[in-house]
């Protein structure tokens, strides 16, 4: 037993006496894996990040991620208390004010009315066990393919709740997560993913790659199996039971209250963070132990969320690795999505070997809104990677921001002007990165013949709306393209 101590604030920490209960959970030599896990010098298995400036709203969770940090085996008993009211505060202000409200109707400024007074009877709740989560109010968005996607959206109590919830839990499981991982972590956004895939294709030794991804990851996510691995690092009854109480506080639509007694709501706050965890125990310690003891030759993989991509050296690998994936996610019972897992030829010798076999160009892959192409350098003709814009989301984009456009179309000039500048400027954000040049031109462009044929169908006066006079508008209001991301290995070399 360890015991902490600052002022009046008591940290007490539980340390195990052997691994053989996460053995018996993951079904592996995990101890091997963590262990291993602390070599430097791998930007692709081991690199870590540190948490997000937590410790700057409670001391306390710094000392608690000093003590996870420390030892790997350390179990936390105390950490309820470490939901203060300044934690509550700070988790509120970090809430999106323009969020859709829950099934309670309370939006982020009509609660801010006597936040102090809020805040403490939150508190006083969380700590008695008296609390109790609201449902989530579920409401549907479109896909790119067609379908919808299932959303929740929480109670704006439950969403301060969760998000000091995750940041007592991160304090813990930041220092226990693999450098692979990408997805809803502090400083390790989806460039990050994208730059690691890319350098790991381009400089080291990959000819094949997985393309997979977990069919409906939140909707079947085990709540048992979730909470056995929560346990293996937080022994806090109190912190397991809050847990439990946003997974079955189940979902409400149009009125109706349905239970949820599997899966996670896509939209939460604590969702992201605890399908993480859900995935470091069932795929990453899992991946990172394979592919030392079972792995031919070099394996490296990249991991946002439920999607993920696998690097291999050799193919034989990667197909003895997608039978060993199907097994080890049936055990927890998750499985592939056979339209969207696909193992493919890629890397720099792609082309030449497909050449030979008279199959073609090599095929090419989606992650995280980029298509990912075998290309050459025009400077001197090495091997390179292309990334441009799934042209099918593209599309999308244009159309619905024509549709929007034509609707609004009465609206003022500049308040059009200034909703279609943030629109651009967001995509260039996120889009703008070496060789997509051409895809945001397109969107430019598009979206100027959008406008003007919206400004011009706004009356008998307006259609006379010359291009010279639209131009104006072009320079005051849209935004030229630019390239906002450094190449790959520039952000890697920093």
């Amino acid at each position: 037993m360890y015991v902490g101590r600052k002022s009046d604030e008591v940290i007490v920490v539980q340390k195990q006496t052997n691994n053989s209960e996460l053995y018996q959970i993951v079904g592996f030599d995990a101890e091997y894996v963590e262990r291993s896990a602390s070599a430097k010098g791998n930007l692709f298995q081991t690199a870590r990040t540190t948490t997000q400036c937590v410790g700057s709203l409670s001391p306390g969770l710094e000392r608690i991620r000093q003590a996870a940090k420390r030892d790997s085996k350390t179990r936390f008993s105390s950490l309820l208390h470490h939901m203060t009211p300044d934690l509550l505060s700070g988790a509120y202000r970090s809430l999106n004010p323009k969020s859709v409200p829950g099934v309670d109707e309370m939006t982020w400024q009509a609660y801010g009315k006597g936040l102090d007074e809020r805040l403490r009877s939150l508190h006083q709740r969380i700590q008695s066990g008296h609390y109790h989560a609201m449902p989530s109010k579920r409401i549907w968005i479109p896909k790119a393919d067609g379908r919808k996607r299932p959303i929740g959206i929480a109670a704006l109590e439950d969403k301060i709740v969760q998000k000091g919830l995750v940041w007592v839990l991160e304090s813990i499981y930041e220092t226990d997560f693999l450098g692979f991982s990408y997805g809803f972590r502090p400083g390790r956004s989806q460039h990050r993913a994208l730059d690691a895939l890319h350098v790991a294709i381009t400089q080291r030794k990959v000819s094949w790659v997985l393309d997979a991804d977990i069919q409906g990851f939140f909707d079947n996510l085990s709540h048992d199996w979730l909470i056995r691995f929560l346990e293996h690092r937080v022994s806090d009854p109190r912190i397991l039971r809050l847990v439990k109480k946003f997974l079955r506080a189940g979902v409400s639509e149009d009125g109706q209250w349905s239970k949820t007694e599997v899966g996670t709501p896509q939209g939460s706050v604590a969702s992201p963070f605890l399908a993480n965890v859900y995935l470091h125990y069932v795929l990453d310690l899992w991946v990172h132990w394979w592919r030392r003891h079972h792995a031919r030759g070099e394996v490296y993989i990249v991991r946002y969320a439920d999607d993920f991509v696998v690097c291999f050296q050799y193919g034989s690998d990667g197909r003895h690795f997608v039978k060993a994936l199907r097994t080890r996610l049936t055990k927890f019972e998750l499985a592939l999505h056979p339209g969207k897992t696909r193992l493919i030829e890629f890397g720099r010798f792609a082309a030449a070997n497909r050449r030979e076999r008279s199959q073609g160009k090599p095929e090419t892959f989606d992650f995280l809104g980029f298509t990912h192409i075998c290309d050459t350098r025009r400077s001197d003709g090495t091997f390179t990677v292309r990334r441009k814009t799934i042209a099918k989301r593209l599309r999308a984009k244009i159309q619905a921001i024509r549709i929007e456009l034509l609707r609004n179309r009465a609206l003022p000039v500049w308040t059009q002007g200034a909703w279609l500048r943030s629109v651009i400027q967001g995509y260039i954000n996120y889009h703008g990165i070496p060789g997509n040049r051409g895809a945001l031109n397109t969107l430019r462009t598009e979206l100027c013949k959008a406008w003007l044929f919206a400004l011009r169908r706004r009356s008998q006066k307006s259609a006379s709306l010359s291009w010279g006079r639209f131009k104006k508008l072009v320079s005051t209001w849209i935004p030229s393209v630019r390239i906002v991301h450094p190449y790959p290995n520039q952000r890697f070399s920093v």
